[in-house]
């Protein structure tokens, strides 16, 4: 039933007649509510603000991706250099920083271009005393993405890269970016992919997790684990301890909404806990694809959707 529903949910996610439905239909502000930090810079600094006060770090996420122009592209360097300069105001870069979709920046446009303006985000990162991480997407980016990375990391070595463990290609990846310095979040994966790149099934896709994050671990770099599915947490937990690996050295990431008493727990066990906020009124194809990740996220919207909130 769970595959059956994600594979909706993702059908959807890029569906403009859906996407119109649902962004104009009561139920979706309860749902995106829960789910994404509101609709401006003022309201993701002070969701950051709050869940700063709890003991969590914070990266976030202006929505937006596949600009169809420059200036698009532009518009989301201009959000990103407002939310980093909002940040340094409140005293939060220590423990925040910015997620970025290349091709918000224009990568679909031009490479070239989309480096660039990940450029200016990584200086302003720096300037603000935080750093930046570079959001994964579909497969047909992950090559662009990963060259962009390694040439940002030339200027700016704590950039951070996204790995997602759906991907067959992964396992190499980790083995590339497992090296001093390097920043890797490695998640699931949320995007719909062939079968001949992607595993299928979740168990499949846990069992990527695992040997992504032995690798990983194995390596001298920082890595990021982004999951909220309790075996995961429980292996890498074993993993890090059996690697040795300080709290100082790894993290775990979770989404805005999912999981926050589990957040919490971790965080007060002395894990640093990073919780993945996005905000902005491009919020559709995201809450698509988080909903269509975990069982829970989507009875959650299928109980809104029946009850009116």
């Amino acid at each position: 039933m769970h595959s059956v529903l994600r594979s909706l949910m993702l059908a959807v996610a890029d569906n403009a007649t859906v996407r119109r439905i649902v962004a104009t239909a009561p139920v979706s502000r309860h749902v995106v509510r829960r789910f994404v930090a509101g609709v401006n810079t003022e309201q993701a600094v002070t969701a950051t603000a709050a869940l700063v006060a709890d003991g969590l770090a914070v990266t976030l996420d202006h929505l937006g991706e596949s600009v169809a122009d420059e200036a698009g592209a532009e518009s989301a360097v201009q959000a990103y250099l407002e939310l980093l300069a909002c940040l340094t105001a409140e005293g939060l870069t220590n423990r925040a920083e910015v997620s970025v979709k290349l091709s918000a920046v224009g990568q679909r446009l031009d490479e070239a271009l989309a480096l660039r303006n990940a450029a200016r985000i990584c200086a302003a990162a720096e300037q603000a005393g935080t750093t930046v991480c570079l959001d994964a997407e579909d497969h047909t980016v992950t090559d662009s993405t990963l060259r962009v990375h390694a040439e940002l990391r030339r200027s700016w070595p704590r950039t951070g890269a996204v790995l997602q463990a759906y991907l067959h290609r992964t396992v190499d990846d980790c083995r590339a970016l497992a090296v001093e310095g390097a920043r890797v979040r490695l998640c699931k994966g949320a995007y719909a992919e062939p079968p001949e790149l992607a595993f299928r099934t979740s168990e499949e896709v846990a069992r990527s997790f695992a040997r992504c994050a032995n690798i990983l671990l194995a390596g001298p770099g920082y890595p990021m684990f982004a999951t909220h599915d309790p075996r995961l947490i429980d292996i890498v937990g074993e993993r890090t301890r059996w690697y040795g690996r300080p709290p100082s050295s790894f993290e775990y990431q979770m989404l805005y909404g999912v999981r926050p008493a589990e957040q919490r727990r971790l965080a007060a066990g002395g894990n640093t806990v990073r919780v993945y906020l996005p905000y902005g009124s491009d919020w559709y194809s995201y809450l698509t694809r988080r909903l269509a990740e975990r069982p829970g996220n989507v009875a959650f919207f299928l109980r809104a959707a029946v009850s009116g909130g």
